[in-house]
């Protein structure tokens, strides 16, 4: 058999399994999403006990606060991001 062949042979079997890519990409966008909010929301919840317990500190903590989130959400979104090329691409 040839290369050709081959590859020809690989991308039908590709298009065969795309319904279950698409599933998995949307599977993957979620679990992203869900696991940056649960990621935001800890440092959140956590971020105002720290405040409650020392006041003194809180322009700190809310400057680590919204530096963490932040980075959170971008890894957030790039998660997202790659699974629609996934889906789409």
């Amino acid at each position: 058999m040839d290369l050709l062949s081959i590859l020809l042979q690989t991308a039908s079997e590709a298009i065969d399994l795309l319904p279950f890519a698409k599933i998995g990409a949307g599977l993957a966008a979620s679990i992203a999403a869900i696991g940056a909010s649960m990621g935001i929301a800890k440092i959140g919840s956590t971020a105002v006990e720290s405040i409650a317990r020392q006041p003194e500190a809180s322009g700190n903590i809310q400057t680590n606060m919204i530096i963490s989130a932040a980075l959170i959400e971008g890894v957030g979104f790039f998660a997202i991001v790659v699974c629609l090329l996934i889906l789409f691409v």
